[in-house]
């Protein structure tokens, strides 16, 4: 059966507490002592009582025992209470304790402490006080061990997700990086003369054709200006190719005829640039 005080609970948790022992008078007692405080109190004449209550009531936080009961003894009770609700607090209230079986069940964990009948009652409740405190730091302490598993579990996941990011990532970099080799490549090898420059005039792309048209021993044609390299006739003609966007003329470069083909075009960042084409004249007539 359970008692309880008036008083709302001093913890965010309420208090439950079991008592078990065959006399009733000691169970009375036990219940006059904590009328003060703020605890929920459960009492059984038996161990199996005890655990029956112990059932219907799963967050009791504190159990005492008597020691010598009828049937079952007070180490049994509660050895099976620590086996089924291992998150109490045990203590043995008792005046005929074998010292050598209390002993052996602390030392196994069923017990937190002995006290003997008769008990003084400022120190069994400050034992108690200190029991609560342990239990709720022991509870405290798996909380966050919970917690800190949850967000283990959670940055094991967003990692997992990350790496697989970064997987995905480089393989868009190395498709991205092998395209553009490729395509440099197909610039290279073209069978015409290509460049390519900036809006200054700086030229940016070149292949192995533009390079033997252009070629200059003192100078590499990508990174030069080709209004050192142009002939005045290419540079009108890339005048009127950034006038009008596209241009194509018949021009005399480096001893021989070309058809050049111009056209004005626009990067992501917004700026003008030319690629040039060259093709050789001879090339127009099959």
């Amino acid at each position: 059966m359970a008692a309880k005080n008036s008083k709302g609970s001093r913890m965010e948790e309420e208090i439950k507490i079991l008592c078990v022992d065959d006399e009733k008078n000691v169970l009375r007692s036990l219940q006059r002592l904590f009328m003060d405080e703020d605890y929920q109190i459960f009492t059984a004449t038996t161990g199996e009582e005890g655990l029956t209550i112990l059932a219907d009531e799963p967050d009791i936080q504190l159990i005492i025992s008597d020691y010598r009961m009828p049937g079952m003894d007070g180490i049994e009770f509660l050895k099976l209470a620590n086996e089924r609700r291992p998150a109490t607090i045990r203590i043995v209230l008792s005046g005929y304790a074998d010292t050598a079986s209390v002993v052996a069940a602390i030392n196994d964990g069923q017990i937190y402490k002995f006290i003997p009948k008769p008990w003084n009652d400022e120190e069994l409740l400050l034992t108690i006080q200190k029991a609560l405190e342990v239990f709720f730091l022991r509870k405290k302490n798996e909380d966050l061990a919970t917690r800190l598993m949850a967000s283990n579990d959670k940055l094991t996941t967003l990692n997992e997700g990350l790496e697989e990011e970064i997987k995905k990532r480089t393989a868009d970099l190395i498709f991205q990086n092998n395209a553009m080799r490729f395509v440099h490549n197909v610039m290279y090898a073209l069978p015409v003369a290509v460049i390519g420059l900036a809006p200054d005039g700086l030229i940016v792309m070149d292949n192995k054709l533009s390079k033997d048209l252009f070629a200059d021993a003192t100078r590499n044609l990508a990174g030069s200006d080709s209004a050192q390299i142009f002939s005045p006739e290419l540079k009108n003609f890339l005048a009127k190719v950034r006038e009008t966007g596209q241009e194509e003329n018949l021009l005399n470069i480096a001893n021989g005829s070309y058809t050049v083909k111009g056209v004005k075009i626009l990067t992501e960042q917004k700026q003008e640039g030319v690629i040039m084409a060259f093709i050789p004249a001879y090339c127009n007539h099959h």
